[in-house]
């Protein structure tokens, strides 16, 4: 069939190409490819597919290091959502996405319809949803404008997430100021399945109908990919029409209709139309079945009048989804569309001609030979260099760095850290989010892992996001190995076996050799511990070009790791509880204080080297506290880790608010350390855990090889003391619960005008 420009499509030109996009390079592989000059919309199609959003052409010889096998997961990556077996039948779906761009310029359209695609992502595997999570990274909460965008991130999160009913049971906040151009929106979903229910997005069987279910196809979101692929600039805040706008009651009735289809035996694949819209969930449907497709987008249900082939296959309208069926079950699925309220409309079929084609009624306008519009798309691997101010910053001595006269008192320090937003209670955020709906959640927000009860089971999943973007820029690779080291510490203080991840990995522009090679070092260190702490990787997302004119933000490899707990009696709790317990830090503590919190809010620096991780002592610290908590010997379970040792022991005692417990403690063992090391450095491989019976649980470390100590008791006072050297700290637990849980809330009340907000816009973006 001939292919034709549609009467009143542009002209290809060098500066039509450029403006998609494409480089000259990637240009001439399609026009090689096709063996002709393209459609305008061929060019759109291409742009959207070749776009690093969906094609991850700098990240993908990357990621194929990554490891992916275990005899527990049932679906790696290249699917919407990893997949993981957790017994009795059952799994586990899960995936993160990131929706930075979206809400740097809409904060609440674009932090909402990243849950609502991170929804569909999990719910299309045959999974239906049963907790959400996020990690988010703003500038200073000094700025306006980061307050409008935090404000907004958080309640688009919420609003979304408790319209359609999911709870969201964790996260982290950051807040720095290397992302004050360009905040990080990283949603999180888990779901629930059958083993046989599992369904993939693979097209088969020769006839079977293409069917677009769901909303109907608008303009907004119109090159959406594109959008997330380019730096943030002055004229970002023109792309507002790019971000999709949601719409949580309709996505819960296509949650629900997509579980019945999936369950009913009337489809084979179903794809949810997210980034690229129809482009990319047809065209990846079919590469992954090897088959062709035809699509005429005369059928596409639309929204608008005169919507063209470009703007229908190129919408990321929110709440659609792609179904291929089976040949002569349309009526049936219609008709379970039809229960929920939604449109079912056959746009198309597999064909067994090997091309994508897209008709508009009679026309062709598109066509592209095979699978090869998706695999095609070429690769890079670009200059790696270390940027001079990471190695500086690095190479500082900071035990150099002399104390403030100030800090004499450590309670002063203990307090300004309490006091941190990227430290203090998140309460403020969480408190915005339903945790409870559903009534499967064991541990909420604010501890060290989320827990989730699997209902009909006495099992449980343990779910946390974790990263230090601070970390990854003075050692990419060292900060992304502690990352996941510390998202399995927090997994193990809940009573969870670390099982898999999946991570979010948030970079700069990639063509930028300190870029690149934070990300290829980055992948390694994610590589060597998901190795060491046998995590496999089982998807995720990458999402550069996080910077504008202002420079890149940390590269930010988020890590999101699932936990099983075998037994809901092995839940534990991060705070101290009991009058009486011994505290037993397990771990050892160092002089380090290098990329530590306590740098930055104390002295305004972020140098020296992060702290070392040690993957096989962290792996036997996992392997120790889970069998004490096991054995019933462990009372509360705490991470020892931003902030350091004084901030870990003040959270213990006061983050339950109602329910604060003194303690006293003795770290006079380690008086050769220097005291701000001691108690502010951020040594990994730590937990502070409270017990009814030491002995047993310094009997299990001492099995595992790991250092272990008694140093104090929790009290049924309200005062922390704690020594340290020839420091002291004894200070009221109201007086730090004051600096930690309103911290956040204080700053938020400061108003600004729009006026003052979009100035500082301006000046930022």
């Amino acid at each position: 069939m001939t292919v034709s420009a549609r009467p009143g499509d542009p002209v290809i030109t060098p500066a039509l190409v450029a403006e998609h996009g494409l480089t000259t390079g990637e240009y001439d592989r399609m026009v090689a490819m096709l063996g002709r000059t393209p459609t305008f919309t061929e060019l759109g199609i291409v742009s959207a597919l070749w776009s690093e959003h969906c094609s991850y052409k700098h990240s993908r010889p990357l990621l194929k290091t990554l490891p992916t096998k275990a005899p527990w997961v049932l679906q790696g990556p290249g699917e919407n959502a990893g997949v993981i077996a957790i017994g009795d039948g059952l799994a586990i779906a899960f995936k993160i996405e990131s929706h930075n761009h979206p809400s740097a310029v809409e904060p609440y359209q674009g932090a909402a319809t990243g849950v609502g695609g991170i929804l569909r992502d999990v719910f299309t595997m045959g999974a239906r949803p049963i907790a959400l999570l996020n990690s988010l990274r703003f500038g200073s909460l000094d700025s306006a404008r980061v307050r409008y965008l935090f404000a907004g991130v958080v309640k688009g999160i919420g609003d979304y997430g408790n319209c359609v009913g999911v709870p969201t049971v964790g996260g982290e906040v950051v807040f720095d100021e290397a992302y004050e151009g360009n905040p990080i929106v990283n949603a999180m979903c888990v779901g629930l399945l059958r083993e046989e229910e599992l369904i993939t997005a693979v097209a088969s069987g020769v006839g079977n109908p293409i069917i677009a279910v769901g909303a109907r196809t608008g303009r907004d979101g119109i090159h959406g990919a594109s959008f997330a692929s380019e730096d943030l600039s002055a004229a970002s805040e023109a792309k507002r029409p790019r971000v999709q706008v949601g719409d949580p009651f309709t996505e819960k009735l296509l949650l629900e209709a997509s579980l019945e289809l999936i369950r009913s035996g009337h489809i084979v694949a179903i794809q949810d139309m997210g980034a690229a819209g129809l482009t990319s969930s047809s065209a990846e449907m079919a590469a992954r079945g090897d088959v062709g497709v035809v699509i005429d987008t005369l059928l596409v249900p639309a929204r608008e009048e005169g919507m063209t082939p470009y703007e229908l296959l190129l919408s990321e309208s929110q709440e659609r989804m792609l179904v291929v069926a089976l040949k002569g079950h349309e009526d049936q699925v219609k008709a379970i569309l039809e229960k929920w309220d939604l449109t079912a409309a056959v746009i198309g079929e597999v064909i067994a001609e090997p091309v994508y084609r897209v008709v508009e009624g009679d026309r062709v306008v598109a066509e592209f030979p095979g699978i090869r519009l998706v695999t095609d798309c070429p690769t890079y691997e670009p200059e790696a260099r270390e940027s001079e101010d990471a190695r500086r910053r690095r190479a500082v001595d900071v035990h150099a760095i002399p104390e403030l006269p100030e800090e004499s008192d450590p309670v002063w320090t203990l307090e300004r850290l309490l006091s941190s937003p990227t430290l203090a209670s998140k309460r403020w955020v969480y408190q915005q989010y339903d945790s409870m709906v559903r009534t499967s959640t064991v541990v909420g927000p604010g501890g060290d892992a989320a827990v989730v009860r699997i209902r009909g089971t006495d099992k449980a999943i343990a779910l946390k996001t974790d990263c230090n973007g601070r970390y990854v820029f003075l050692d990419p690779r060292a900060g992304a190995a502690i990352a996941v080291a510390e998202a399995a510490r927090n997994v193990a203080c809940t009573g969870g076996q670390p099982m898999a991840i999946t991570n979010n990995l948030n970079f700069g522009n990639p063509k930028k050799p300190e870029v690149y090679f934070q990300l290829r070092e980055a992948v390694a260190g994610m590589k060597e511990a998901c190795e060491v702490l046998n995590t496999p990787v089982t998807g995720g997302n990458v999402s550069l070009y996080n910077e504008n004119p202002t420079g890149a933000v940390y590269p930010t490899p988020v890590i999101g790791m699932v936990g099983l707990i075998d037994s809901l009696a092995h839940v534990t709790r991060s705070a101290f509880s009991t009058p009486g317990d011994a505290i037993v830090l397990l771990g050892d503590n160092t002089d380090e204080l290098g990329g530590s919190e306590y740098l930055k809010r104390i002295h305004g620096q972020v140098a020296g080297a992060p702290p070392r991780c040690d993957l096989h002592a962290e792996k036997a610290l996992v392997a120790a506290l889970l069998e004490a908590i096991r054995a019933g010997t462990v009372r509360s379970a705490h991470d020892c880790a931003d902030g350091g040792l004084a901030v870990t022991l003040a959270e213990c005692c006061m983050m339950e608010r109602g329910a604060r417990r003194g303690a006293s403690l003795d770290l006079r063992a380690w008086s050769t350390l220097p005291a701000r090391a001691l108690l502010f450095g951020e040594a990994q491989g730590r937990v502070v855990v409270s017990t009814p019976d030491a002995a047993a649980v310094l009997a299990v470390a001492a099995r595992h090889g790991v250092p272990a100590a008694v140093i104090g008791t929790v009290t049924g006072g309200d005062l922390l003391e704690l020594h340290a050297g020839d420091r002291v700290i004894s200070t009221p637990l109201a007086r730090l619960a004051e600096a930690w849980h309103e911290a956040i809330p204080r700053i938020m009340q400061r108003s600004a005008s729009a006026q003052d907000i979009m100035l500082e816009s301006d000046s930022v973006v």
